[in-house]
């Protein structure tokens, strides 16, 4: 099973914020870890990790994180012109949520996990949340 995840997905597991995904966010990336999944992050997505845990972190340790999120899962990049197919989406709200879709469309995902399904109401891929995938994998 190919499934990409949404930069919050990751954030729950490295952060362990409060949110009602959490312990399934955190199961999804053990799933990747251990291989039973072939789990994917969108390549934007390392950006957003780096902005966010230097907040809270030091530079080293926010090295580590994304160097662990980058053993467990693979990166999902796009072309040129999917870039562009993104830029001219209009379906979005969120620019990072169309490009988070053409990821998950690039790499054959069966799924793009997010803990925010309503703002990918447009998705061409099958959108889901961390729960809800649970509930049929295991």
């Amino acid at each position: 099973m190919v499934v990409l995840l949404d930069t919050n997905v990751i954030l729950n597991f490295l952060t362990g914020r409060e949110d009602p995904f959490l312990n399934s966010s955190e199961k999804i990336m053990k799933l990747a870890a251990l291989n039973k999944i072939q789990g994917y992050f969108a390549i934007h997505t390392l950006s957003t990790l780096w902005y966010i845990l230097r907040k809270t972190r030091s530079d080293n340790d926010t090295r580590k994180s994304i160097e662990k999120i980058c053993t467990y899962l693979k990166m999902a990049t796009i072309s040129s012109r999917e870039a562009l197919n993104a830029i001219k989406n209009t379906n979005f709200k969120d620019f990072e949520d169309c490009l988070q879709d053409e990821c998950a469309m690039s790499v054959g995902a069966d799924y793009l996990i997010t803990c925010n399904e309503k703002d990918f109401k447009n998705a061409k891929s099958k959108i889901i949340n961390p729960d809800e995938f649970l509930s049929f994998y295991i």
